[in-house]
């Protein structure tokens, strides 16, 4: 059963990484970050409702992501650390271990690792490194 995609608008804004793009390095945010090009690096959003990312299809991610929200329908290399919920959709591909709080997976999405159910305030939350400071 097919459903439709719900809309999550975050007020700090939305940052798009376009198909075809590459970027290397980790990435600190806040806000909505969607993913349709290529990123090697960790993804930490910063704690908060508004903090989400989206992999879409064509979308992948070579690193750990530790984000509050995270909706995934194109692949993932590393764990995932999903603080509030993580929707995987039929096309999502992860190879790593997810630790969640509240799942949603769509028949056909694949995971090559574990799944690890936190309670709430359990998933690990982000730390951010020493000087490292989120952009508002």
């Amino acid at each position: 059963m097919a459903r439709k995609a719900k809309k999550t608008v975050s007020e700090s804004g939305t940052t798009l990484v376009a198909k075809g793009a590459h970027i290397k390095g980790d990435i600190l945010f806040q806000g909505s970050l969607e993913i349709e090009g290529e990123i090697t690096g960790n993804l930490v959003g910063k704690e908060g409702e508004d903090t989400v990312v989206r992999i879409l299809d064509a979308g992948s991610v070579n690193g750990e992501l530790r984000v509050p929200v995270v909706f995934i329908s194109g692949k993932v290399s590393g764990d995932v650390y999903a603080s509030q919920q993580i929707e995987l959709a039929a096309n999502a591909v992860i190879d790593g271990d997810v630790h969640y709080n509240v799942l949603e997976v769509e028949r056909g999405a694949q995971v090559n690792g574990n799944f690890v159910q936190k309670k709430p305030g359990e998933v690990q939350k982000v730390v951010l490194p020493i000087g490292a400071q989120v952009a508002e």
